[in-house]
This record gives C-alpha cells, sequence and structure tokens, in this order.
C-alpha cells in the first residue's frame, strides 16, 4: 500500500504541479491568470482522443496536434477575455476567463459527449510489480515527465531568448516596452506555453482515468490552490507545493477513504495559508514609499 501510495501521490503531484506551473507563468509574465485552465486540460485529452482514436493518427502525431490546439486556445483567451479587460484597467477577466471555460467544457459536451473514454496507451496494459504492488508504468512515467517539463521551462527562461523576454516583461512591462520587445506578443506566448502545460497534463492522465468532457474542471480548482499555497509567484514552489498535495490527498485516500480526501486536504490548505498568507515559498511584496 506504501508503494501504491508514494507512486500515485507523485503521479498527482506532477500533474498537478504542471498545471499549477501555467497558473504561475501567466501571473508572473502579466499578473493575470487563465481560470479556464482546468478546461484545458480537458482539451488536451479530448483532442488527442479525437485525433488518435477516432481519426486513427498516429498518437505521436495526435499529441503533437494536440498541443498546438491547446496552444492556439491559450492565445484565444489572452487575446478576447484577458487583454481588453487588462487594457481598460478591468478586473473582468476573472470572470471572462471562468466564462471562457465553461463555453469551452459544453461545447466539448456537446460535440464529444457525455459518455467517458478510455484512451488507450501501450504503458497502461500491463501493470509492472513494484515491491510486491502492480504499478503501471505509465504511473512511473508521470513524475518523470513532469520534473522534466519542469526543468525544461527553467532552462527556457534561463538559456533562450525567448525566456528572457518573457522574464523581462515579467519584471517591468513598460522598460520592456521602451526596448522593442512587443508585450502584447509575449503575454499571448506565456498563455500559450500555460495552454500547452495543462494540455500535457490531460494527456498524460488520460489513459489512467476515463476521459470526459468534464475531467479537467477539478484538475484545475486543485492547481489554482497549489499554486496558492507554493507561491503563486515562485516556480519552485508551486511544483513542490503540487507533489506535497498529491502525496498528501494519495495518502489520506489510501488510509481514511476517498470520502474524506477533499475534506481533509481542503483543510490542510486552509491552515498552512492562514499561518503562510503568501504561500510557502511566496514572497510579501514590498510597497516603496
Amino acid at each position: 500500500m506504501l508503494t501504491s501510495t508514494l507512486v500515485t501521490g507523485l503521479g498527482l503531484g506532477s500533474m498537478y504541479g504542471l498545471i499549477a506551473l501555467g497558473f504561475h507563468i501567466t501571473y508572473a509574465v502579466s499578473g493575470t491568470v487563465n481560470f479556464a485552465q482546468g478546461s484545458v486540460v480537458t482539451l488536451g485529452a479530448v483532442l488527442g482522443y479525437w485525433l488518435g482514436v477516432t481519426l486513427g493518427w498516429p498518437m505521436p502525431l495526435a499529441v503533437v496536434a494536440a498541443l498546438a490546439g491547446c496552444a492556439l486556445f491559450g492565445v484565444v483567451v489572452e487575446r478576447l477575455l484577458v487583454w481588453p479587460f487588462v487594457e481598460r484597467g478591468s478586473d473582468a477577466w476573472l470572470l471572462a476567463t471562468v466564462a471562457g471555460g465553461i463555453i469551452l467544457d459544453n461545447t466539448m459536451q456537446f460535440t464529444f459527449g457525455k459518455e467517458p473514454r478510455s484512451l488507450p496507451s501501450v504503458l497502461a496494459v500491463s501493470p509492472v510489480q513494484v515491491f510486491g504492488t502492480g504499478i503501471y508504468p505509465l504511473q512511473l512515467v508521470i513524475p518523470v515527465i513532469g520534473v522534466a517539463v519542469a526543468l525544461a521551462i527553467r532552462m527556457v527562461f534561463r538559456r533562450t531568448d525567448l525566456g528572457r523576454v518573457l522574464l523581462a516583461v515579467a519584471q517591468n512591462a513598460d522598460a520592456a516596452r521602451l526596448m522593442g520587445i512587443d508585450v502584447r506578443r509575449t503575454v499571448a506566448c506565456a498563455f500559450a506555453l500555460s495552454a500547452v502545460l495543462a494540455g500535457v497534463a490531460g494527456l498524460l492522465i488520460a489513459p489512467l482515468f476515463s476521459v470526459s468532457a468534464e475531467m479537467g474542471a477539478l484538475f484545475g480548482i486543485k492547481a489554482f490552490a497549489v499554486a496558492i499555497l507554493g507561491g503563486i509567484g515562485s516556480a519552485t514552489g508551486v511544483v513542490v507545493a503540487g507533489l506535497l498535495y498529491g502525496l498528501l490527498e494519495a495518502g489520506v485516500t489510501a488510509t481514511l477513504g476517498s470520502a474524506y480526501t477533499q475534506l481533509i486536504v481542503f483543510s490542510v490548505i486552509i491552515l498552512a495559508l492562514a499561518l503562510r498568507p503568501d504561500g510557502l515559498f511566496g514572497r510579501r511584496a514590498v510597497n516603496k514609499v
């Protein structure tokens, strides 16, 4: 039971961390987040199923196309649901992105249907024995992919021109604009990258869970809680918080049952935020006079 709980917790935590990284990226660059992030998790899984299973595309090509679709949706969210309100100094983008997620969920429900479906994967067919416990190989691969993606994003921010542009806009958008950086395009890139991360999470968990038009809603809520818990301004913080959240959730489910999972886990989050309002790794903003 311990092995299964650890593997499950690390896998779920990696997914929460990936989605929460999306919240971190858009917040760091633009001071906004996409509350349709959970719906993008569903979009990645649904597109992967439709392209790879329904249309019969080779799965690698289906995955790339599904992630491209997620990126496109992220750009649409930024252009239509965030920027017009931010430009006018309005916080209505909060409700607009929520509404965008609801529209996307209903669109997928009408087109994909309500019935859950299984996305096949060679890594989720036959379990392997790990310390006497049957574990699907995909459950072992998910944490590795999650950490690898997080490290890749870190390298992008530190070693590439795109990363430097994103950091410049995050630090001072006005100064970046004076240096010739297209701030609006950069913010759109941040939303696209955020959506891709959510799509990756959806594609990874789809073979282990049923693909349905509502699968990502709860993942999005939990990931946002993880982002706040870790300190939404800290990339390392949200990843670590995601792993801790996943382990806690798996531990509570294994010992007390799923009926108590959300009650206990969210109570712990409330307590943690009461003690650390800026998150476990967040820093209190300094007001300069």
